[in-house]
């Protein structure tokens, strides 16, 4: 008798990759999805707004500008210091109020700062009537999405649960952070260019680009951000052929500053005129590293200027010198696209008359905080070390600008 064979087992489907649904595109990045991690960040964020605003309330009643007064200052005018006036000015009468501009003596150069963070303000002050309210409402809001995108970043770098939560506090608690409180444009930057950045990591590109568009008529960094996007675009294409198709996007982000360029040429005849601006209020004209580091040397160590001002110019000096050492940390690990983003900062910090605002910049490396994160998971005594030292300053930078002296 014959025995038939037992039959042969079907061979499994071939797998076949999901259609591809361009709406769902938006959620990994969009999506509000808080795990315990994310709540940890959050209450850590909570936790150093409580303090900078306690720091704030203090200086109000410490140091008024009257040493008779008897009545502290309102509550929110410790935070409407230096370019916060810029900012408000644009916010409330515009770029050019009543056919004023650089042809009109005692002019702020006031289009020297991009539209980005004024049209914010003027938007919220709809629903918030006080206008430093709604700067600091901004700023809040904008600086835990920040937090929460630098956190995920982090996480996705380095495989170690307290990854996210170490890179956030060693960035809340740097010496410049009151910026990220203040009205000023830090914490609007970083909640567009941190999930741009994130939406990149995912190849996430249609996201990417818009947020650096709209994180490029924040500051003029949002170029750097770009050409990074790029950059970073252009080693994950070579892998991936199909990624090219997303190439187009990667142009969106040069839209913002052309249209800010259109704008002012069409109202003061100058194409250039927010850099001509920057020249004439702020000496950012072109000038070689070594004469930027020669004058900054001179104005921070040869006693040409008074001592709060020349202390200024010294953490100017060391914020480069971090800069330039971070970028070489990049460069020897092939992190080529931050490196890139690392590199044209420091260019365009470094080769103005004088170095201006480079400490305040550092809060926008976000690989510098994640390598510290790095660094300090490694060896934990590096946290120990620089909570003892960057708190400190922190505080002595937050009173500095809160009572009106140049800081960072």
């Amino acid at each position: 008798m014959s025995v038939s064979a037992p039959p042969r087992p079907s061979a499994p489907a071939p797998h076949r990759p999901p259609a591809h649904r361009p709406v769902l595109a938006w959620r990994p990045v969009l999506a509000w999805r808080p795990g315990r991690a994310d709540l940890e960040v959050l209450w850590l964020y909570l936790l150093t707004r409580i303090g900078l605003w306690t720091t704030a309330g203090a200086v109000r009643w410490l140091f008024p500008s009257d040493s008779q007064a008897r009545e502290p200052a309102s509550f929110l005018s410790p935070w409407q210091q230096w370019d916060w006036q810029h900012y408000l000015h644009i916010a409330r009468d515009g770029y050019f109020p009543g056919q004023a501009g650089p042809w009109t003596a005692g002019w702020d150069n006031r289009e020297a700062f991009l539209p980005g963070f004024p049209l914010t303000l003027r938007a919220v002050h709809t629903v918030v009537p006080d206008w430093a309210a709604a700067g600091a409402l901004i700023s809040f809001a904008a600086g835990g999405v920040a937090v929460l995108a630098l956190a995920r970043i982090a996480r996705h770098h380095l495989p170690h649960p307290d990854a996210g939560r170490r890179t956030v506090l060693f960035l809340l608690l740097s010496p410049c952070a009151v910026f990220l409180a203040a009205g000023y444009t830090e914490a609007l930057f970083l909640a567009l260019a941190l999930p741009a950045w994130l939406a990149a990591q995912r190849r996430n590109w249609p996201v990417a680009a818009v947020l650096a568009a709209l994180a490029c008529s924040v500051r003029v960094t949002g170029l750097f951000l770009a050409a990074a996007l790029v950059l970073h675009f252009v080693r994950t294409a070579a892998r991936d052929r199909r990624a090219w198709r997303a190439a187009p996007w990667l142009l969106l982000p040069a839209l913002s500053p052309a249209l800010f360029s259109w704008y002012l040429q069409a109202r003061t005849g100058d194409w250039m005129a927010w850099k001509h601006a920057q020249e004439r209020g702020w000496y950012r004209d072109f000038h070689t590293p070594w004469e930027a580091w020669s004058h900054t040397w001179e104005a921070a160590f040869h006693h040409l200027h008074p001592t709060g001002y020349a202390l200024m110019w010294q953490a100017e000096l060391l914020a480069m010198l971090a800069g330039l050492a971070l970028l070489i940390v990049l460069v020897l690990r092939r992190r080529w696209p931050e490196a890139l983003y690392i590199g044209l900062t420091l260019w365009a910090l470094g080769t103005s008359y004088w170095y201006t605002s480079v400490p305040r910049s550092t809060l926008l490396w976000w690989p510098l905080w994640i390598g510290l994160a790095s660094w300090s998971l490694r060896r934990p005594q590096v946290l120990t070390a620089y909570l003892c030292v960057a708190a400190p300053l922190a505080t002595v930078v937050a009173i500095t600008f809160l009572t009106g002296r140049w800081a960072g």
